[in-house]
């Protein structure tokens, strides 16, 4: 058991001040704080402190992968199979989707036999792994997840009422289904300039009539979340694809799980992530950097997605999970009270135990660890007999484990 510290990294989506409040440090910061990443990513590696020192987790499990891995050891290849993330999103990220399992292996070898650089940013896959990812929330959070049912799309389009969507709202009527919605998505990721700089205006002109008209307004956040895109992103199909996905809110505890081929785009919050450890996104939109066609048509699954809302479900041991059809990792919850008792975390390793609220001491064989919030401790597969407790006020402990062992 050792404290682990996390890897800060900057992007211009992040937040000048969540993250830096989490972890008690001035507000606001010197750059945008976009992300904490825990976890043995090859990219940015938290770090361990062992006897004063610190080391990489990468270097720690690839040393001794039986030792800190146990049982997973052999299944992941020695290497840790999920990231655990904190993600501070002040502004949208793009729009993206990610391979299977099956596509991001031959993605990977294709790029490898056209001597694409790793680094370069042209390149898609950036190892052979899949990335199906959890995202639960801290606080209030924003997000486009999935393909949303065409028929309430062709009602969205009827009612902001643009005569240069008439004929998408009747393409998409008529074939209200994965193969209107390829259709839909292909036709308007591929508008040529000129096509889209007379169709994008006209639809935002009809998110402003619409926001200004009296009464309910069902599609109001739809709307308003156009109106953002187009200011973040002016002239960029992304905002268009934007009015096809689900907008989805996430109230703190709940949590968000997207599978491969899923196309979302986070658009502002703090919430935990976890994922399987890889760096594979295939771009749609939403952002300066490079985006495939082609090869994001091959990924993205059309069928219409009901929104894929986790809730956390009581484990028994004081804690809720979050169920995932994921083999990489798992995701708990503990909320401790003050001056209660210590609690086992009967599944602790190996994993990443995250403090997000409050202060938490663990202990294993009496041998205290206390973790601040924004602070995390590796546990490994070796560690046994591992309780926390709640120091100085309530606290909130996530416990991140392999898949299976959650």
């Amino acid at each position: 058991m050792h404290e682990l510290v996390g890897a800060l990294r900057s992007y211009a989506w992040g937040s000048r001040t969540a993250l830096a409040q989490l972890c008690g440090r001035p507000v606001p910061s010197a750059h945008p704080e976009a992300e904490l990443w825990f976890g043995a990513h090859p990219a940015d590696p938290a770090h361990v402190r062992v006897d004063g020192t610190k080391r990489s987790l990468l270097e720690l499990v690839s040393a001794d992968p039986d030792r800190e891995l146990g049982s997973a050891a052999p299944e992941f290849g020695g290497k840790l199979p999920f990231l655990l993330k904190i993600l501070a999103a002040e502004e949208p990220l793009s729009l993206q989707a990610h391979p299977s399992l099956a596509q991001a292996k031959a993605g990977y070898e294709r790029e490898n036999r056209a001597r694409v650089p790793l680094d370069s940013p042209m390149r898609n896959y950036r190892d052979e792994n899949h990335k199906p990812e959890l995202v639960v929330a801290l606080d209030r959070f924003e997000a486009l997840a999935g393909f949303r049912d065409p028929v309430h799309t062709v009602e969205l389009f009827r009612a902001l009422d643009v005569v240069l969507l008439e004929s998408y709202a009747d393409l998409l009527a008529s074939s209200p289904d994965s193969a209107g919605l390829r259709t839909l998505f292909t036709t308007w990721i591929t508008l040529p300039q000129a096509a889209l700089s007379s169709l994008l205006p006209a639809v935002l002109d009809g998110c402003v009539r619409y926001l200004s008209g009296k009464g309910t307004r069902k599609f109001t956040p739809e709307a308003r979340t156009a109106l953002e895109l187009a200011e973040a992103y002016p002239g960029d199909a992304g905002v268009l694809a934007a009015l096809l996905l689900n907008r989805v809110t996430l109230e703190p505890g709940q949590g968000l799980f997207l599978a491969a081929g899923n196309l979302h785009a986070y658009l502002r919050g703090l919430g935990v992530e976890i994922m399987a450890n890889s760096d594979n996104v295939l771009r749609g939109g939403l952002t300066p950097k490079h985006v495939d066609v082609p090869e994001l048509l091959r990924v993205l699954d059309f069928e219409p997605l009901d929104v894929p809302i986790v809730l956390p479900e009581p484990a028994g041991d004081g804690s809720v999970r979050y169920r995932t059809p994921a083999p990489e990792f798992a995701l708990r919850r503990f909320d401790l009270i003050a001056g209660s008792g210590q609690v086992p975390l009967t599944a602790a390793g190996p994993g990443i135990v995250l403090c997000t609220a409050g202060s938490v001491r663990l202990l294993q064989d009496g041998a205290p660890l206390v973790i601040e919030r924004g602070g995390a401790a590796w546990i490994s597969a070796a560690d046994s007999d591992i309780r926390a407790q709640a120091v100085d006020g309530d606290a909130q402990l996530f416990c991140a484990v392999v898949g299976g062992t959650g």
